[in-house]
């Protein structure tokens, strides 16, 4: 009996170890963030409780999870929270190795790169269109635009770079961590596109990047969890007149 139950110890603890266990995630439907750790789990096979948050009334479990930034996503693993999309992904890679295709490369310098763009998406991609989303004035509108830009255009010259712009997506054949990554803002372009009547990644100026959109849009991943670019409208049009109320 005392070695059944040691196995069955060790069974646990080993299950544990992989990634099995009470698995979490708080999140908003239209988050892009949120949407892209949930096309990781997808792209893993993992199962997870989903709970839907309120940012304009956050729960005290948000709070309490995530005291710092008070953003979601939140991965609530065993009771433990990881914060912050691309730390959640990449953790979603290593505890559930052996779940499914890995998301990041497995080379150290192909790591590195996609980690590095990864960063480039959030830290100006992101603020250049949400900056153009806010502006109060044309001038501004027009300058957050060519920031925008400029950004996709980069991103275009890394995608180039990657399989000498042969490749299907910026993980290869296949789906990787940089995919998930941009690809998570598509819905959020689409509203762009109805609100604004603008591209924010246009077939002329970046042509690669735009049929990368094409497929990547196709791949049941993206399928089963991006919404509608009408729930982004909605959610875009929301936020727009919260913004406006703050200037007043």
């Amino acid at each position: 009996l005392r070695r059944q139950a040691e196995r069955g110890r060790e069974k646990k603890e080993s299950s544990m170890a992989d990634g099995e266990g009470n698995l979490k995630l708080l999140g908003l439907h239209v988050s892009p963030f949120a949407l892209r750790v949930r096309m990781a789990l997808g792209f893993k096979g993992v199962s997870y409780e989903y709970i839907e948050e309120d940012l304009f009334h956050k729960s005290e479990l948000l709070l309490s999870s995530n005291p710092v930034h008070k953003k979601v996503p939140v991965l609530i693993h065993n009771g433990r929270p990881v914060c912050e999309s691309l730390a959640v992904v990449q953790y979603v890679d290593e505890v559930w190795a052996g779940a499914g295709p890995d998301i990041l490369p497995a080379d150290p310098y192909q790591r590195a790169i996609a980690r590095f763009w990864a960063a480039y998406i959030d830290d100006k991609l992101f603020p250049a269109w949400t900056g153009f989303m806010k502006a109060a004035t044309e001038e501004v509108r027009g300058e957050k635009l060519k920031e925008t830009h400029a950004a996709v255009q980069n991103l275009e010259k890394a995608f180039s770079e990657s399989a000498n712009g042969k490749a299907a997506f910026f993980g290869g054949d296949s789906i990787g961590y940089l995919d998930l990554a941009l690809g998570c803002f598509l819905p959020w372009f689409g509203a762009l596109r109805v609100m604004f009547g603008v591209e924010v990644i246009d077939a002329a100026n970046a042509p690669l990047l735009a049929a990368w959109a094409e497929r990547f849009g196709e791949t049941a991943v993206a399928k089963e969890v991006l919404p509608e670019p009408d729930k982004a409208l909605a959610y875009a049009t929301k936020l727009k007149a919260y913004w406006a109320s703050l200037n007043k």
